[in-house]
């Protein structure tokens, strides 16, 4: 069998569970980020690291300023997933030597960009020549409090189901110039109880059934209430990816005022209720269009 037949969550399901843990591991591989002690009460490290490649998540013709962005956007979104605050980065640039110098300089802008509107300290990284296409890794570390961290296996039936911002047709631009949901994270964390918690990189269709497994729950979604980018189906919204927008679950009990909250916060990102958790035997989704899946795509 060859990994195009057994997908990226088949084949970390085979993975990760020989990974070695220690007793300082609160949450190892398999999340958002993994979360491990940091010595210091009421805290907790947090630690991420993505990549991108060449071909798959940008094109050789992507302006390699936004490209850097990118790069750098996709872990700090992560960390927003798990309302983590970023601190420090290491940068491993994997590029052909061909590639120009002021390719890179370009590149590393927009790393900078991306990293000081966060605060985030780039500390050091590595090169390496290729003869493949360019590949970009970023490692981050922060951390977050005890009592505010979120991961994807606390949704409880009936909880209700909201996304950040608007879906579908991220290849159009927008993948290579998101802003990462950390400010959106914090104050939800800081204001109310969110059960669990991700970011939707691969796609509703292909996110969301990974939030509800972690849970042990099912799940229902309104299609018609999904918050489309202008010009986007309802397929492309559930099934394109990269929209890089929270997906969250909260008790029914708390959404008027999240909502009403929310708009006097946040005049710019919409929040929209998309769907509830139930019970497992109660999935009313089992046609829902998938999103990106690794190694299935060609």
């Amino acid at each position: 069998m060859n990994l195009r037949a057994l997908g990226e969550d088949r084949l970390l399901d085979r993975l990760l569970p020989d990974l070695p843990r220690n007793a300082g591991v609160v949450l190892g591989a398999g999340d958002d980020c993994a979360v491990v002690e940091s010595g210091k009460p009421g805290l907790l490290h947090l630690l991420k690291t993505d990549c991108l490649v060449e071909g798959i998540h940008f094109a050789k013709s992507s302006p390699p300023q936004q490209v850097g962005w990118k790069a750098m956007a996709r872990p700090l979104s992560d960390f927003a997933a798990m309302s983590g605050v970023p601190q420090f980065a290491l940068v491993t640039l994997i590029v052909p030597a061909r590639r120009t110098i002021s390719w890179v300089r370009q590149l590393y802008r927009g790393i900078e960009k991306v990293a000081r509107k966060f605060e985030v300290a780039v500390v050091g990284g590595e090169t390496s020549n290729i003869k493949g296409p360019a590949v970009i890794s970023i490692s981050i570390t922060g951390f977050v409090e005890r009592k505010r961290w979120v991961g994807r296996a606390g949704g409880k039936a009936g909880d209700e189901l909201f996304v950040t911002g608007r879906l579908g047709g991220s290849l159009r631009g927008h993948h290579l110039k998101f802003v990462p949901r950390i400010d959106e994270s914090r104050w939800l964390t800081k204001n109310f109880p969110i059960h669990a918690m991700m970011d939707l990189s691969d796609g509703l269709g292909t996110d969301l059934p990974r939030l509800a497994r972690a849970s042990r729950v099912g799940f229902e979604v309104d299609e018609t209430a999904l918050p489309l980018n202008r010009g986007c189906t309802i397929r492309e919204a559930i099934s394109d990816g990269e929209d890089y927008e929270l997906l969250f679950a909260i008790s029914p009990r708390h959404s008027a005022r999240l909502q009403k909250s929310w708009r006097k916060r946040f005049l710019k990102v919409g929040l929209t209720r998309i769907g509830r958790l139930n019970q497992k035997s109660k999935i009313k989704n089992q046609k829902f269009p998938v999103g990106y899946v690794h190694f299935k795509q060609r």
